[in-house]
């Protein structure tokens, strides 16, 4: 595994989460405190290596929790990385 596979989920997991809301990748934005540059490069896959700070703020704006967040069918097929 890669950080590329993480960063896809991660990716895949925001546009989820603002699809179920009706909220576009602007508003999230606004509603967590990120740039939209920011936000577009993680949804884009421009940036596969989101911290879990920029996932926590994220997480705030959604009213979700970090657990929320990954409690996903998206991470649960990821392999443990090997360094």
């Amino acid at each position: 595994m890669d950080n590329n596979n993480v960063g896809k989920a991660v990716k895949e997991r925001i546009i989820d989460l603002c699809n179920s809301r009706g909220i576009t990748i602007n508003r999230l934005s606004i509603l967590c405190g990120i740039t939209q540059s920011t936000l577009n490069n993680i949804v884009s896959g421009r940036n596969n290596s989101t911290t879990i700070a920029t996932i926590k703020k994220i997480c705030d704006g959604l009213d979700i929790s970090l657990k929320e967040f990954f409690d996903s069918p998206l991470f649960d097929a990821l392999d443990q990385e090997i360094l």
